[in-house]
């Protein structure tokens, strides 16, 4: 049985790199104490989040943040593990950066990278802008670990069941989605946190869906939303982390024949467009829905 032992990551996000630097190393060391072989962190976990963490990315040290990514492929290459790291690709003056997460293999070299594809627009007080500060994605990313396929989304991507089919399509057996619900996403109005109630439920149904396992962390600054939590296939939340406090959370993700898939008989059909099980009937009672 194909098996992936994922940590995943939550600490608190700060506008300052130095600080966001620590923890990645701090905790990519305890993951691989662990034994861990893919160590996932949250949206914006290197550069902080801007808008939120950071006024602008006007406030965001280009350079400072260049070198800590530099220490953070090195400590995957000194510890042979996976790291996904949510930071911020700059593009040039004229365009806004990429909110992003890099996948950086066992050898610290970045392979890939997911940029955020569904950025926050109009959302009145409680949204957080993305598009003010960001440049939207346009691209699946996948790779390959023990001959398991990866796939990455962050945060507001969640709300978008069209691209899980889409990974589905493309092979994906483990999504690795970082968030970061914390902080003035609820500060605007602390009566109203339909995030930790939905983001989790939600996580649940893309899993169950599409018969992926989840790793979905978030920020641990005050007011966070919810704690960091792994969901299997069958949509069983198996792990969480508490509210802000930094932890690691460890989870073997295997890839069980046996974990119930309930939609598994009719999935590919429906993904074709055939949206409905067996075979239609050509009957005038059944073309007839008016009578009794």
């Amino acid at each position: 049985m194909k098996s992936l032992r994922v940590a995943t990551c939550q600490f608190s996000v700060e506008g300052r790199v130095d600080h966001n630097r620590r923890w990645v190393l701090k905790q990519i060391a305890q993951a691989a104490e662990q034994q861990a072989e893919v160590v996932h962190f949250s949206e914006c976990a290197l550069s902080g989040y801007a808008g939120v963490d950071l006024p602008g990315i006007a406030d965001l040290d280009w350079n400072a943040l260049a070198a800590a990514t530099y220490d953070v492929m090195s400590a995957a290459k000194e510890h042979r593990v996976w790291v996904l790291l949510g930071s911020t690709h700059r593009l040039d003056e004229k365009h806004k950066p990429h909110n992003c997460v890099y996948v950086i293999n066992p050898k610290g070299q970045i392979v890939d990278r997911y940029d955020k594809r569904f950025c926050t627009g109009a959302g009145g007080k409680r949204a957080t802008l993305d598009l003010c500060h960001y440049s939207p994605g346009d691209r699946f990313v996948t790779f390959q670990v023990k001959g398991i396929t990866c796939g990455v989304a962050i945060c507001y991507d969640y709300r978008f069941p069209e691209l899980y089919r889409g990974y589905k399509q493309l092979g994906v057996e483990v999504m690795f989605q970082s968030f970061h619900n914390a902080r003035k996403t609820v500060a605007a109005d602390p009566r109203y946190n339909i995030w930790k109630t939905i983001v989790p439920a939600t996580m649940q149904c893309r899993a169950a869906e599409n018969h992926f396992w989840f790793s979905a962390n978030n920020s641990t600054a005050r007011p966070s939303c919810w704690g960091s939590f792994a969901v299997r296939p069958d949509g069983l939340i198996v792990g969480r982390l508490p509210r802000h406090r930094p932890g690691v959370l460890i989870t073997d993700m295997q890839l069980d024949p046996d974990c119930f898939d309930a939609p598994a008989l009719w999935r590919p059909s429906a993904m074709s467009g055939q949206l409905h099980s067996g075979q239609l009937v050509d009957h005038p009672r059944s073309s007839d829905v008016t009578t009794v």
